[in-house]
């Protein structure tokens, strides 16, 4: 017991460790996001303390049309996105792993060899160009419309709904759609919720397809502006159109804590988003439902 106890406090003692190496650098660009401007300089190294008080970047930030705009599209394509591949993968996974049809083994083999041997960006782009989708939503949204490493996990969960539960509703008279909407969908609300945050998480991360169809920068998604500001160091478009910029406003903003206030606004999406999925992950979703 004592030898166990031990081994526990080791794990969760490196676990804790593992959490502040993450934890430290977000909480280090917050504060510099919350700092005020001419105090920057006093928050050294890796300090999560802000200096002062200063909500003057986040400010710049909304009041900038061109970034407002961008994060409007990334919600757009991002909730459209992810609808879609919940929508389109929920139901490929039923017809897989609920039904039996002429060629299910090589559609399944196809799947495989497409998950295994993706293709390459030229083939990608071209199909989009014949398709006549470049600069368009469609181009980002389609993409990867079934994620097919998903598309397994999901197969596998729906075979795990008990045969017991689908034989009793055919009895009562229940075809493919019913039983799939109203039963399997709800007893698999913990593998859709995952999903649904696998999903989401990667259509409002992605900026690299999105800088290669999406010409117009109207169009382009939050992480396509971010990376302007953070990495090419694009300053001069995180101000335009900034309505009440003075040059003594100008002079006294620390770009740093600027570009940190734009990072906490692409994270602050996801971190609300992780609390209304946790409550989907609970033990027994199916217990009571079927009495051997």
């Amino acid at each position: 017991m004592k030898q166990f106890s031990m081994t526990k406090a080791i794990i969760q003692f490196i676990l804790f460790l593992f959490t502040l190496a993450v934890l430290i650098p977000l909480l280090n660009i917050l504060a510099l996001s919350l700092s005020e401007p001419s105090r920057v300089d006093e928050l050294s190294g890796l300090g999560v303390i802000p200096k002062g008080f200063s909500l003057i970047n986040f400010e710049i930030i909304m009041s900038n049309p061109f970034i407002v705009r961008s994060i409007v599209n990334s919600v757009f394509i991002t909730i459209v996105g992810t609808c879609l591949n919940l929508f389109l993968t929920a139901i490929t996974a039923y017809v897989l792993a609920r039904t039996e049809f002429v060629g299910k083994r090589l559609v399944l083999v196809v799947l495989i060899a497409v998950m295994v041997f993706e293709p390459s960006m030229i083939t990608e782009y071209l199909l989009m160009k014949d398709l006549h989708l470049l600069n368009s939503y469609a181009a980002v949204i389609l993409y990867k419309a079934i994620n097919v490493y998903y598309l397994f996990i999901l197969m596998r969960f729906f075979q795990e709904v008990p045969n017991s539960i689908l034989e009793a509703a055919k009895i009562d008279g229940a075809g493919h759609f019913r039983i799939f909407t109203t039963i399997v969908l709800p007893l698999s609300k913990p593998a859709l919720a995952t999903l649904a945050l696998f999903y989401g998480v990667y259509h409002w991360n992605e900026y690299f397809r999105a800088t290669i169809y999406l010409t117009d920068p109207n169009k382009w998604p939050f992480q396509v502006v971010l990376r302007q500001f953070v990495v090419t160091q694009d300053n001069t478009t995180l101000l335009k159109g900034v309505e009440g910029m003075t040059p003594e406003l100008l002079a006294s903003l620390d770009f740093g804590s600027l570009q940190s206030a734009t990072i906490v606004v692409a994270v602050i999406p996801m971190l609300l988003l992780y609390p209304l999925i946790l409550k989907y992950f609970t033990k027994g979703t199916m217990d009571g439902g079927v009495k051997e």
